[in-house]
């Protein structure tokens, strides 16, 4: 497994543990389909949430929330559709989360949230 991706499984596996701290529930992690990936998908009481998560070593190439645009978004929003369709799942409401991990190696990781991004 490449370096990058390791650090990408590492933020994932930390913004999942911070997203269960704030009370949500994590029900699938990378879910694949033909159009992309969903990094985690969550229940916030009856909100289904997709939670997109960057990952970085520092901020020399920007803040992670920087690399989602609206590209992305839509991209989050028809795979957040497909993924519902595929489990038979029809939640009251949904949203797309992005969580942002900072994280060197040496001290502790910086996670921030942002709810409802698009």
């Amino acid at each position: 497994m490449k370096e990058k991706d390791v650090l990408g499984r590492h933020g994932e596996t930390l913004a999942a543990g911070f997203l269960e701290a704030l009370g949500m529930q994590v029900i699938d992690r990378n879910w694949r389909c033909p159009t992309g990936e969903i990094d985690i998908v969550a229940l916030d009481g009856d909100t289904l949430v997709i939670a997109e998560v960057k990952t970085r070593r520092s901020l020399d190439y920007g803040h992670p929330f920087e690399a989602v645009g609206a590209a992305k978004l839509a991209r989050l929003h028809r795979l957040a559709s497909s993924w519902c369709t595929a489990h038979e799942l029809r939640a009251a409401s949904r949203r797309v989360d992005v969580v942002a991990v900072i994280h060197d190696g040496i001290g502790a990781p910086s996670v921030e949230h942002l709810k409802g991004v698009g």
